[in-house]
């Protein structure tokens, strides 16, 4: 692990090949770091008890359910040459009580710790609260992806405001077609394409969209709904999905909605956001602290619909799209009609949320994260700790 760069640090989450929006961001955020050539990355795999093929960049690997391997890696990295630690946390993701083995890893580790926050719940248990407030006592800094929850962290979570730091989801920029090239080249020429990007599970709320289109479709054959990832890996079977399937059939929507069961790469996931004339997200929690492909479509610039979630409300606010009632057909109906109806208005939501997109992109934001490492390193170079 020698390096020539100014800092050395590793990350902990899940990681490729493993499919989990964690991974990926982890990956993104890793090469955008990488790209700005001072600081060495290198990666601590967290395993769900399935062998795994690393790259080179995973140094460690701990078993996700094995609460001394937490302890351990604490002791590994103490007599390592890494400089910093960053945990990407979710709550699911490590093992214990609401994945409280986290806390023996940072009870026990003395260089610095920077915690990105993937999930910040408005009504959390107390063992939910207590693992982050822990966290936040243990960081050097706490990092979250939106305002809203950076005051949830500090008036409920009891969080020091002087850790707390807002950095955008990064977006991976790559220049493309015009919408109407990719739909011609796809196959998907004057269509009115709506899609959904994702894993696949019962808290999409999906149902309510396939219902929206059924009405949509009524008025603008054209409309076509894709539904775009497989399944979660979380979920035991494909029940979920045949459900939906069923109801297209009920619908009699095999014309206007689309199943692409596939876990989509990068690339492919932004071919169809830029080909895309509106981007849906009728998501059931509304505690929803940040949603991936949400900031992929805000990076796009595309109109898009979402139920009020907290990371949507503040994505959207501005006049950078529309809000619909959460499990409400008929609201996601009237907003997807507005849009398709009223082109200007389309175009106008488009231009402010491209506006927003372009300082999300991941150059930028690796740029954000790298002082912020450095800063955690100032603020104490033994515990991270202020």
């Amino acid at each position: 692990m020698a390096t020539n760069k100014l800092l050395n640090i590793a990350f902990l989450s899940t990681y490729l090949p493993r499919e989990c929006a964690l991974a990926t961001f982890s990956e993104d955020l890793m090469d955008a770091i990488d790209t700005i050539g001072i600081v060495d990355t290198n990666f601590i795999a967290i395993n769900n008890g399935i062998p795994t093929d690393y790259s080179s960049k995973v140094i460690y690997a701990i078993e996700k359910d094995n609460q001394q391997d937490y302890v351990d890696l604490a002791h590994k990295l103490n007599n390592s040459n890494i400089d910093l630690l960053v945990i990407e946390h979710e709550y699911d993701i490590f093992g214990g009580d609401n994945g409280e083995y986290i806390l023996d890893l940072v009870n026990n580790i003395e260089i610095p710790v920077v915690t990105i926050l993937h999930t910040i719940l408005k009504e959390p248990s107390d063992k939910q609260k207590l693992i982050i407030k822990l966290l936040g006592d243990k960081s050097a800094k706490l990092i979250t992806m939106a305002k809203n929850t950076s005051k949830l962290l500090k008036t409920l979570y009891g969080v020091s405001p002087y850790k707390v730091e807002v950095i955008n989801h990064g977006v991976r920029f790559r220049p493309l077609p015009s919408r109407e090239t990719l739909k011609t080249q796809f196959g998907y020429e004057n269509k009115q394409l709506i899609i959904t990007l994702g894993l696949l599970s019962p808290s999409k709320g999906i149902e309510s969209a396939i219902k929206a289109i059924s009405k949509l479709s009524a008025i603008d054959k054209n409309v076509l709904y894709l539904i775009l990832g497989e399944t979660h890996p979380d979920q035991k079977d494909e029940s979920y999905r045949e459900k939906l399937q069923v109801l297209v059939n009920k619908l009699h929507l095999q014309d206007n909605v689309q199943f692409v069961n596939k876990y989509f790469s990068k690339d492919e996931i932004i071919n169809y956001l830029k080909m895309s004339d509106i981007y849906l997200t009728p998501y059931l929690s509304r505690d929803l602290a940040v949603s991936g492909t949400l900031a992929y479509a805000v990076g796009y610039g595309k109109a898009i619909i979402s139920t009020p979630y907290m990371y949507a409300k503040e994505m959207l606010a501005e006049e950078r799209g529309l809000l619909a009632k959460f499990e409400n057909p008929a609201s996601l109906f009237n907003g997807l009609k507005y849009i398709i109806q009223n082109p200007e208005e389309k175009l106008r939501m488009e231009t402010n949320t491209l506006k927003l997109g372009e300082t999300m992109y991941w150059d930028t934001v690796a740029k954000q994260y790298t002082n912020e490492f450095f800063k955690a390193i100032i603020l104490n170079p033994k515990t991270g700790v202020i």
